[in-house]
């Protein structure tokens, strides 16, 4: 599984790089704050939901600390997706939020 770091992906959306963001927080997490423009699918319905993704895009996963996004990678790699987790989060996120 590969990891990005919030910096690495503050730099690829500065640089508009086509960045697909993938939430897997719970409903109140996400309407707390989010990154722009990403996609929310709770862990708990992703393996349901994967029809909503695009197996030709690269995804990266994001939760609050960074272990249901490992989960979620781990998920999704399995039913053949290309995923990155995000490292720590939203906790270690310092870019926009919406």
């Amino acid at each position: 599984m590969k990891n990005i770091t919030s910096e690495e992906l503050q730099k690829r959306l500065n640089n508009k790089e086509d960045v697909h963001i993938l939430d897997v927080r719970e409903n109140n997490e996400v309407a707390a704050g989010n990154i722009p423009g990403a996609k929310h699918i709770p862990l708990g319905h992703l393996a349901m939901r994967k029809n909503e993704l695009d197996k030709d895009r690269s995804y990266v996963v994001v939760c609050q600390s960074g272990n249901r996004s490992k989960a979620g990678c781990g998920i999704l790699e399995a039913l053949g997706y290309e995923v990155e987790n995000l490292v720590g989060g939203m906790n270690e996120w310092k870019g926009a939020i919406e």
